[in-house]
């Protein structure tokens, strides 16, 4: 038996071997927790606050209220609401009161983004709050490298690259064209220190079920890597089927979910 000491050690050492005979008695060894156990459901939100650039943000307590003061197209809820996780340092009557007020006065819906199960929803829906009734979404993340070694970049589609800011993150967005130059695929991502967010990815509906979902991922995650990324991670409704089946065959597995809530 050959024992591999660590790199540091190795330049000195070299492997040592052992003899069989010589070994008394050995237990199997658990391969290690992935990091994203170590990250709460906070941090892995916060992670996602460069997906909408010029955000105006306000903390309460360990909540984070936030709002989107230009808003192109639709409002996203999830740039629209209150990130409640954790102690918002006050009552919660007193808490709640100061999300009403300040969406209020941004003339915004009032909306909170909770953890599915956690202690901080059920306080929400004993005040009366209830689900949205859409939108739930499950954030879900993988190891870049894991992603990578699955994918080649392309993935066979003819797919434009072009590094696109989001505000202070750096980010790139990929689109693939048909023979006539219309836009059929599109997808961005942001990168936050070593975390690749991907956001925005649609297929247009002629043109589903032949991998392009796919090649969109692959080359964004080609310039993620280039970046230094480690982690991988995305918001899929949980009520998305077909994307949901496709990003676990790519090894994403949920770390957590969120529900919307809203005062009756």
């Amino acid at each position: 038996m050959t024992l591999r000491p660590d790199a540091g050690e190795a330049a000195e050492t070299g492997p040592i071997d052992i003899a069989l005979a010589d070994i008394v008695s050995g237990k199997p060894v658990p391969p290690r927790p992935s990091h994203l156990t170590r990250v709460s459901a906070r941090d892995a939100e916060l992670r996602g606050l460069g997906v909408v650039p010029g955000l105006e943000t306000a903390e309460l307590g360990g909540w984070l209220l936030r709002t989107d003061p230009a808003p192109v197209g639709r409002l996203l809820k999830r740039a629209n609401s209150c990130l409640a996780m954790g102690s918002p340092g006050l009552p919660f009557p007193e808490a709640t009161e100061r999300l009403l007020a300040f969406y209020a006065a941004r003339d915004r819906e009032p909306m909170a983004q909770v953890e599915q199960g956690s202690e901080v929803e059920a306080a929400f829906l004993a005040a009366g709050w209830r689900p949205l009734g859409r939108g739930d979404a499950s954030f879900q993340a993988t190891a870049l490298a894991r992603l990578h070694r699955l994918l080649a970049p392309g993935g066979g589609a003819c797919a434009e690259l072009v590094e696109a800011p989001h505000g202070h993150a750096r980010g790139a967005r990929a689109e693939i064209r048909d023979d006539h130059g219309t836009r059929i695929a599109a997808g961005s991502a942001v990168l936050d220190r070593d975390w690749l967010g991907l956001h925005g990815l649609s297929v247009d509906a002629d043109h589903r079920r032949r991998g392009l979902a796919t090649a969109l991922v692959a080359d964004l995650v080609e310039w993620g890597a280039e970046q230094g990324a480690r982690t991988v991670w995305l918001h899929v409704e949980t009520d998305n089927v077909t994307a949901r089946a496709m990003y676990e065959k790519l090894g994403f597995r949920e770390h957590h979910a969120v529900r919307y809530l809203v005062p009756a």
